[in-house]
């Protein structure tokens, strides 16, 4: 099983948007590493959807539903489903993360801008105990 974070502006599609809509086609990714990390995903991987801009927190745990398929015209880009599965009862913020030594080399914090990274199993361990 895998684990990966995905940022989301929650004016434009957050969290509550999800729960609303039952799960959403996530698509409209235009980075090739974080495309990558699209293609990897397989049904059933865990996923923190994180809130960028104001929050600045992971906010909920969601799943993966469908793997990669085609973003557009070509195979460049890809889109996965996502599903929420819970709101993270304690969200976890970025000043949290960011001084939670066990967190150091998560990919997000390497990467600040990168949309969709992975997270280690010893770094989803800790997040889930931050997170309550």
């Amino acid at each position: 099983m895998g684990y990966w974070l995905l940022k989301s502006e929650p004016d434009s599609y957050g969290w509550d948007d999800l729960v609303r809509d039952g799960g959403t086609e996530w698509d409209g990714v235009r980075n090739a590493a974080a495309a990558k990390h699209l293609r990897a995903m397989a049904v059933g991987d865990d996923v923190l959807i994180y809130h960028s801009g104001r929050d600045k927190a992971a906010v909920g745990l969601a799943r993966i539903a469908r793997t990669a398929r085609p973003d557009g015209e070509g195979d460049r880009w890809v889109s996965v489903r996502v599903e929420p599965v819970r709101p993270l009862t304690h969200p976890v913020t970025l000043a949290a993360m960011k001084a939670e030594p066990a967190l150091t080399d998560m990919a997000m914090l390497r990467q600040s801008r990168l949309s969709v990274s992975p997270i280690g199993d010893a770094e989803w361990q800790v997040l889930m105990r931050m997170a309550g």
